[in-house]
């Protein structure tokens, strides 16, 4: 049976996306940075300590899923990091890590993953609705939208690649989710913000129902987690 393999999986989103879809039946490996030990204990397996900038992590991964035998069906690379800033406040020390993370971690990943995508895999980047030019309404967050807007391209970029193989790619929005990733958030913001809150289960859920209908033909987009089409 074809492996379904979360990146980013020690908390929020992704630690529901491999709860979940374990629950369901599926193979599961969860990558996480730390021990991921409660998932292990929750029967799912793990490839612990690796981080998305780390070329030496990355092709550890690769070599466990060649030793392994793993070919991947479904692919979420959830792995990410914020931090908010303005004009005044910008710190290109900041940019730089959210870039590294945000943006390049998933090509890191996925190129160094590829070769394990059966004909017919989907692969969902998340990235964030904050990355759109055209919803672009307010400004401010340089370092996180400059990160997710790149992040777009790579998912576009990927699709275009890897559509010929017969693999599907979608940059994916999770919706407003209440994860620690909101801590950078203010009191203020957090407030106007909690009428469209919704839970890492319920985005967990919704990703998966969106990702489980992606095709070659439907994917290459930039898509809500409630199954919109969002404006690149």
């Amino acid at each position: 049976m074809p492996t379904k393999v979360i990146i980013g999986a020690d908390r929020g989103i992704a630690h529901s996306i491999a709860q979940q879809l374990h629950a369901a039946g599926n193979d599961v490996l969860a990558v996480t940075m730390g021990d991921g030990s409660d998932l292990v204990a929750a029967g799912i397996a793990v490839e612990s300590g690796v981080n998305v900038t780390s070329e030496d992590d990355v092709a550890r991964l690769a070599k466990r899923l060649e030793s392994d035998g793993v070919e991947i069906d479904q692919l979420f690379h959830v792995a990410g990091v914020m931090f908010l800033d303005d004009i005044e406040t910008v710190d290109y020390d900041d940019v730089r890590k959210q870039f590294e993370i945000n943006t390049i971690g998933p090509l890191r990943v996925i190129r160094a993953l590829r070769g394990f995508l059966v004909e017919g895999a989907k692969v969902g980047i998340l990235t964030s609705r904050v990355g759109s030019l055209n919803d672009n309404t307010s400004g401010g967050d340089y370092a996180y939208r400059i990160s997710k807007a790149a992040a777009n391209m790579v998912a576009l970029n990927l699709h275009h690649d890897l559509s010929k193989g017969g693999v599907a790619v979608q940059a994916l929005h999770p919706g407003m989710v209440n994860t620690g990733l909101l801590d950078a958030m203010t009191p203020e913001d957090r407030e106007r913000a909690a009428s469209i809150l919704v839970t890492p289960e319920q985005s967990a859920s919704n990703l998966i129902s969106v990702l489980d209908s992606l095709t070659v033909e439907t994917g290459g987009k930039f898509q809500h987690a409630n199954g919109d089409i969002l404006p690149w």
